[in-house]
């Protein structure tokens, strides 16, 4: 039944129950709104609720009636199968009284609104609202006799639209939205400068008015500042998004040039205002924050979208003149305004980063007219290359090299009092950030982006720098001074850079001098050169030569034995480096392995986050993962993932690091695997339920160390094998993880034996029935060799088990389609080889196979005309395709061929040429043409039963060819 204005009052109190405290009101009222959101005029009443001026000052009610409608239009919007949805009447309805509402006053409200009506036109426009005709036509009507709030609430709505339109990728969608562009921007861009006027004579006017309590009595002045804001991330979306970018299409975006530079004086306008207005009119300082960092994004964003354009010398030359001069010489106010120099220090390094301001090397690339696009984009880079030449020259770089060190790098009171309060947090502060939330890993980046454009200017000027910290503050000083932090400040640099530094200084000289005497002095102010010394050994690790290992493996495990839990979590991470490094010593490492393993089981029990943890266990398991000597330490390991697996309860990142770590343990362990299986067992059982709530995170890292215990488990235990009911709950909901339950497949096959068939021959064939038929030829050929080894090994018993999944293959085998295809060649020609094994293992169970009706008749569904006896047809794919496979296959089918010979079938003679010129030609071939599985190093290191070592897979694999040999 629809719900009629008449109920309006009745929704007005089942919303204001939803948000009663006490359940018996609120359970009912959610239940009854629940049931009314699919009927017709549900949406129609909440509108006249959020519109009703009666209920003005209800606005708890008016935001809940805000969300339901904006839930509503997300489910019901669209026309659903299940559900009638919302009528086109009332659609035209909403979309009309929408754009007539746009004096609310509250701003969650307002904002809800806008949300509301830019998610319709994401779904309406072009075809049932269009955007010049209906939308702009309507607001733009509007906005010549708005006020300042209505005119406010009309760029919000104007922004989330086109905000929501411009993530449409279709072509047509880019079209439309380029059509925007052009008439809209104009239109906007006027309004900018218009209220940029305003709001600057605004604030003249407020730097002058001594008036202590202003805030309140400039509100439509503060509306304007935020109506201009609101303009300007218009402004961005239809330059960003209305214009292809001219790197792609080598055109001219006009409005790049044109509002550019006027952004620039924007805000050389407003930054004078930013200190004086911080105490005395904290509304704008606020807004005035918000403003510069806004403008010096979107001339990132316009950089970024429309290099070549930005590249123009008016535009490219002003703002990075402004930018480096505002990193370099900042007035003091700046200074403070941490994110408007984090902004400045993205725009010089993506100007530094950007490709388009290189040198090309690329091939030539001609249009219609002959001219050379490629010739095009050099002339243009060698404009822009220039440009950025002469704002930069030697002595500019060298500067801004040593501004970023000296200034930038240097940690300050503020930084030291964090550390000394909460270390752990400190170094993830540091360490993990991203760069462009925090000035100073913002700064480290630009100089690094500095150093790989420059570093034969300035790698003598950080060698320098380098040794004049170490001579102003030497290895015995331990108060905190200001040339502590510049040598603390240098390191950094130093570590940063390894890659090009190391050309111009020696890493063994330097540790052996100022870095090993660093780490002899245990006082706890020295802490700040332990750390950044942790982190240089582990940036330095390409440079660590053989005669260096030991000293750096030990320095760096007694760093993880400190007291300053930023020092050993440093260290933590570079000597996992070092671990994970191509050229680790396992040799000289070995002996320090006890108390590397004690110092990371102890550091992880003290630190306290989730990070942390993670990171401990990350180097245990890469040291079991590179180390030999991991048996002997077995029982502690076991010890140590138990009391983790206990505590990361809800944590799914942590147990992820712990499957990853456990997986590591098993193939270290290989056959003597079972002593961790106290622990594995259960973590597994978890891990491969679907039913696990944490099953979406854990599931893939699961199965990999389900497939990692198989494979190493010297015999199938029995608790091993109930697990394997698992994998076809697994398999039914997603084909995700095919490749690695092909593999566990395989090794319960060969581990399992007779006793996995019987307890799972029909878990089985309902994975394979769910595979083959269902999967791309990808999926086909990683699934078939399992179809293979069980015929293999069970030639009498499977057969029967999975005869749907043969006559599949036999469908596949007669099929066409593959004469230009080689993926469907290779599933064609691996199924047909399979087929010829069954046929050479089991000669009755193809026949009765290929004689039964229901193989006629799937072959007749699928349109496949079959002239003869279904083997005789066979017969022809494997000598159409015996060239497709591999050796043993070959010979498979040579046999199945030799096989045909012999029964009494008069159309076998028909074919005794091609029957016998591909057994002579299988005969003469012998061994020489082994597969790269055969020829592999993994079957000739396979150990076999008579060395009185375990069998590997692949030994046990190839026992199952027995005929074969």
């Amino acid at each position: 039944m629809a719900v009629s204005g008449s109920d309006v009052a009745a929704l007005y109190t089942l919303l204001s129950n939803s948000m009663n405290a006490d359940q018996r009101l609120r359970g009912p009222a959610e239940e009854a709104l629940a049931q009314s959101e699919s009927r017709p005029g549900f949406c129609s009443c909440l509108l006249e609720l959020i519109m009703a001026k009666d209920l003005a000052s209800q606005n708890d009610v008016r935001l809940m009636a805000t969300l339901y409608f904006k839930n509503s239009v997300n489910r019901y919007w669209r026309h659903r199968r299940d559900s009638s949805g919302i009528s086109n009447e009332e659609k035209t309805h909403l979309r009309q009284k929408l754009l007539l509402y746009l004096r609310e006053e509250n701003e969650q409200i307002a904002q809800m609104l806008a949300v509301l009506i830019s998610k319709i036109a994401r779904i309406d426009y072009p075809k049932e609202w269009y955007f010049r005709a209906d939308i702009f036509m309507v607001l733009s009507q509007q906005l010549q006799s708005a006020d300042v709030l209505a005119s406010h609430r009309i760029f919000m709505i104007l922004f989330r639209t086109l905000k929501e339109l411009s993530t449409k990728r279709l072509t047509s969608d880019q079209r439309n939205f380029a059509e925007i562009s052009s008439h809209f921007f104009d239109y906007s861009w006027h309004l900018w400068q218009s209220d940029m006027q305003t709001i600057l004579h605004g604030f003249s006017s407020l730097s002058q008015s001594y008036n202590s309590n202003p805030d309140d009595q400039h509100h439509e002045l503060y509306l304007t500042c935020e109506r201009w804001l609101l303009c300007s991330k218009i402004i961005r979306q239809l330059i960003i998004s209305g214009f292809q970018s001219d790197s792609k299409c080598f055109q001219e975006v006009r409005p790049v040039k044109e509002v550019s530079p006027v952004f620039l004086s924007a805000l050389q306008s407003f930054l004078p205002y930013y200190s004086s207005f911080e105490k005395q009119y904290p509304k704008f300082w606020d807004f005035l924050k918000r403003a510069c960092t806004k403008l010096m994004k979107i001339l990132v964003a316009f950089q970024g979208r429309h290099p070549y354009s930005f590249g123009d010398k008016f535009v490219l030359s002003s703002v990075v003149d402004f930018c480096l001069n505002k990193i370099t010489d900042p007035e003091q106010y700046v200074l403070s305004f941490e994110q408007f120099l984090i902004q400045c220090m993205v725009m010089i390094k993506n100007i530094l980063e950007c490709t388009e301001y290189k040198p090309s090397f690329t091939g030539r690339v001609m249009d219609e007219n002959g001219v050379t696009l490629e010739q095009m984009k050099k002339n243009i880079s060698s404009a822009v290359g220039g440009i950025l030449t002469s704002l930069l020259p030697n002595e500019r770089i060298v500067l801004l090299c040593n501004v970023l060190i000296r200034r930038y790098f240097v940690l300050t009171a503020s930084d030291l009092e964090e550390w000394y309060h909460n270390s752990e947090a400190f170094h993830h502060e540091q360490d993990m950030i991203q760069w462009t939330e925090k000035l100073r890993p913002c700064a480290e980046a630009l100089y690094i982006v500095l150093f790989e454009n420059y570093s034969q200017l300035l790698g003598p000027v950080v060698v320098s720098l380098l040794q004049e910290t170490m001579n102003n503050c030497p290895t015995s000083v331990t108060e905190i001074t200001p040339v502590l932090l510049l040598k603390d400040a240098a390191y950094g640099a130093a570590a940063y850079v390894y890659y090009e530094l190391s050309n111009y200084l020696s890493f063994k000289d330097w540790f052996n001098g100022a870095l090993s005497l660093e780490l002899s002095n245990e006082h706890p102010n020295l802490r700040i050169i332990h750390r950044k010394v942790a982190i240089i050994l582990g940036q330095w690790v390409s440079e660590v030569k053989e005669d260096t290992k030991r000293p750096v493996y030990c320095a760096l495990i007694r760093l993880l034995q400190g007291n300053d839990l930023s020092v050993r979590l440093a260290a933590c991470r570079s000597l996992c480096l070092h671990i994970e490094d191509a050229n680790f010593s396992d040799r000289e490492f070995v002996d320090l392995l006890p108390i590397c393993w004690d110092s990371c089981f102890k550091l992880f029990d003290e630190v306290q986050e989730f990070d942390s943890k993670v990171q401990v266990l990350n180097l245990i398991s890469t040291l079991i993962l590179h180390v030999s000597e991991v048996i002997p330490f077995a029982e502690k390991l076991v010890q140590f993932f138990q009391k983790v697996w206990e505590e990361s309860s809800g944590e799914s990142l942590l147990q992820i690091q712990l499957l990853v770590a456990l997986k590591n343990f098993v193939v270290a362990l290989g056959y003597q695997s079972p002593i961790c299986y106290s622990i594995l067992l259960p973590i597994l059982e978890n891990g491969i339920n679907i039913n696990n709530p944490d099953e979406l995170n854990l599931l893939e890292d699961s199965m990999l160390l389900w497939e990692a215990t198989l494979s190493h488990a010297p015999s199938m235990v029995p608790q091993l094998l109930p697990h394997f009911s698992r994998l076809v709950d697994i398999m039914e909901r997603s084909f995700d993880h095919l490749e690695v339950a092909v593999n566990i497949i395989e090794d319960y096959i060969i581990l399992g034996g007779n006793d996995f068939l019987s307890m799972h021959a029909a878990n089985i064939a309902k994975i394979l029935d769910l595979v083959v038929g269902n999967v791309n030829d990808k999926g086909l050929l990683s699934v078939l060799p399992v179809i293979d080894i069980l015929i293999q090994c069970f030639p009498m018993e499977v057969p029967p088990l999975i005869s749907s999944t043969l006559q599949k293959l036999i469908l596949i085998c007669l099929s066409g389609g593959d004469d230009r295809d080689p993926s469907k060649t290779s599933v064609k020609a691996s199924s047909a080889a399979i087929l010829a094994r069954l046929l050479v293992m089991n000669t009755n169970s193809l026949a009765q196979l290929a004689s039964d009706p229901s193989t006629s008749l799937l072959l007749q569904t699928a349109s496949i005309p079959v002239q003869e006896n279904i083997l005789l047809c066979l017969v022809d794919i494997w000598v159409d395709k015996v060239d497709n496979v591999s050796c043993i296959q070959k010979k498979t089918i040579g046999l199945a061929l030799s096989i045909i010979l012999t029964l009494r079938l008069p159309q076998v003679i028909d074919k005794l040429d091609q029957i016998l010129s591909v057994c002579t030609s299988v005969i003469l071939g012998g061994n020489s043409d082994l597969t790269e599985e055969e020829s592999s190093g993994v079957m000739s290191s396979s150990t076999s039963p008579d060395d009185g070592n375990i069998p590997s897979k692949e030994f046990r694999k190839r026992q199952a060819r027995i005929y074969e040999t």
